[in-house]
């Protein structure tokens, strides 16, 4: 049963045979893709409040240290994402951040406010306005919320992480399986294209593993909206004591992913996190937003490769490397995107040039 699947009205079962399948596939199973894609996008850590201490996370800052980013802030961010040819504004935050720290919700108040995903509608706002399309991930999220910001979002995302209970998960209020579960089901009932993904080596074990990916497939069997599956390995900081799981683990993970996931859906790896080079044989197709102006405030000691360290990752592995928006074309191709988004897409300025390039369609 997964943790908080109940609570959550989660109906997902596992077929035993799946799982078996599952756990004996190895890298000689999948297949090297025959192209490698990335978004080019600007990180924008609208606060670093978070509603969850988990042990490996150096993001959150306690109560009374973290603020938010202020519109004006946001733009002069955004502008400089633009000028630099991105495409994304990837718009981060903790989990109900308003829920747990006053002066977040104070300040949100001041702003006119009532949530912080009322200010998260304004600044993706924002980011169409100044040329670039928003990816929110804010973490869990009730339909509602979603539903709030889901029109001025290209894409979405959360991590599933994984469908077992870790004590990675530390605090009085623990990360529920179920919610983040639940959150990728409200994706999938508003149509919102989506990223979701594994955090490999904080506690899980292989079984834990298998049951994740089968739940993602589960959930993108019924609501054709998972466009990338990250696989990402957990890495050491000032806060973690979780070793970096070895290559072959990742290899095999990876693999794994590959197998489970139907075509449609990217396997994708953070190059500034993985072993990139080591991982490309067993179906990595996708490395994910790199940003060339913003550092990755999720894992500061871990800088962002240039554009140019991407394409010779991509030489070596003999394939091409191509850019794409946060958004999968097949989305736009089946008119899965709000008209918002649509517009922004085909309008005749530098933004939609900027846009339909990314897509090969200048």
């Amino acid at each position: 049963m997964i943790p908080g699947a109940d609570e959550y009205d989660i109906d997902i079962s596992f077929d035993e045979a799946d799982v078996d399948r599952l756990l004996t596939v190895t890298p000689a199973d999948a297949s090297p893709a025959d192209a490698l894609t990335y978004a080019r996008n600007i990180f924008v850590p609208l606060t670093t409040a978070c509603r969850y201490t988990c042990t490996y996370c150096t993001y959150f800052d306690a109560p009374g240290e973290a603020s938010l980013l202020s519109p004006e802030e946001v733009r002069e961010m955004l502008r400089t994402g633009a000028d630099a040819g991105c495409t994304e504004a990837l718009f981060t935050f903790g989990d109900d951040p308003d829920e747990r720290y006053t002066r977040v919700h104070e300040q949100l108040a001041d702003w006119g406010h009532d949530s912080i995903h009322s200010y998260l509608r304004e600044v993706c706002t924002i980011a169409l306005e100044e040329g670039l399309l928003p990816h929110s991930n804010p973490g869990d999220q009730t339909r509602e919320q979603m539903e709030l910001v889901a029109d001025v979002n290209a894409s979405m995302g959360v991590m599933l992480e994984t469908t077992a209970d870790v004590d990675a998960h530390a605090g009085p209020r623990r990360k529920s399986p179920g919610q983040r579960l639940a959150t990728i089901r409200n994706a999938g009932e508003l149509d919102v294209p989506f990223t979701t993904g594994l955090l490999v080596g904080i506690g899980e074990d292989w079984r834990d593993r298998a049951e994740s990916l089968l739940a993602i497939r589960e959930l993108h069997a019924r609501y054709d909206h998972v466009q990338e599956v990250i696989v990402q390995n957990v890495v050491p900081n000032e806060r973690s004591r979780f070793e970096r799981p070895a290559v072959e683990t990742m290899r095999r993970v990876v693999a794994m992913a590959r197998v489970a996931l139907p075509d449609e859906v990217s396997v994708q790896v953070p190059p500034n996190l993985s072993p990139t080079r080591d991982l490309l044989d067993c179906g990595v197709d996708d490395l994910g937003g790199v940003s060339p102006v913003t550092d990755d405030y999720i894992n500061p000691d871990y800088a962002w490769p240039a554009v140019r360290e991407l394409e010779d990752i991509a030489e070596s592995a003999g394939v091409p490397l191509r850019e794409r928006l946060p958004v999968y074309e097949r989305f736009v191709d089946e008119g899965r995107v709000s008209d918002r988004i649509r517009a922004a897409l085909d309008a005749d300025d530098e933004a939609g040039e900027r846009y339909r390039s990314a897509m090969g369609h200048p």
